[in-house]
């Protein structure tokens, strides 16, 4: 395998690129240990060490170290990862070792995402936002079948309430255009339209 590029990802750090269409990056001192140089094959031993033990182990700290301070789903872990310059089999590697611990658990992350936004997002914005975090439907449907068998629940009717209070709005006084644009905000953040229209006391269509 002949290294193609190296080139520098900060003062310390340097991405390996390779000829196979292997990249990863390494710290300066340990391309001069490795003796890996552009232009030339790098040995046998050392690209042993690279994909066995050098990257698997920085992988497996840099994901334990993540998650000491949040919680991630795994494709945000993932992501994370691929910016850190892992090639895709030393992520996976790393990525079934914290599994295999436990400390990354999609359904338990959207039980958790539910309970702690259920009073200030719409169930689409929650849902919205856990499937743009990479949660699969199944899993958040069994997080809300969890949460709800928990005895959870959300008012969407006066979480509405709430914000039309906030922002003065008057159903009975509002003009049609005052309605639309109410309409239009409270559609964006996620709420379904039947409850928009009774809380607006109208039933056009308005979209």
């Amino acid at each position: 395998m002949r290294v193609t590029e190296i080139a520098e990802v900060s003062r310390s750090r340097m991405k390996i690129s390779t000829d196979e269409e292997l990249t990863f990056v390494l710290y300066r001192g340990e391309l001069r240990r490795l003796r890996i140089r552009q232009g030339e094959e790098i040995e046998e031993e050392a690209l042993r060490a690279i994909r066995e033990e050098i990257l698997p182990k920085r992988a497996k700290l840099r994901a334990m170290n993540l998650l000491k301070n949040r919680d991630y789903t795994v494709k945000q872990l993932r992501d994370k990862l691929k910016e850190g310059g892992y090639p895709q089999e030393i992520i996976e590697e790393a990525l079934d070792y914290v599994q295999g611990f436990r400390y990354t658990d999609d359904l338990r992350y959207a039980e958790n995402f539910i309970r702690c936004h259920i009073q200030d997002r719409s169930r689409r914005r929650i849902e919205n936002d856990l499937l743009g975090r990479g949660i699969d439907r199944d899993t958040l449907e069994r997080a809300w079948a969890g949460f709800e068998a928990e005895g959870g629940s959300q008012d969407e009717q006066a979480m509405i309430q709430a914000l039309l209070a906030k922002k003065g709005f008057d159903p009975e006084e509002a003009l049609p255009k005052e309605r639309q644009r109410m309409y239009g905000y409270l559609m964006r953040k996620g709420f379904a339209p039947e409850q928009v229209r009774r809380a607006l006391r109208s039933e056009e269509p308005y979209d």
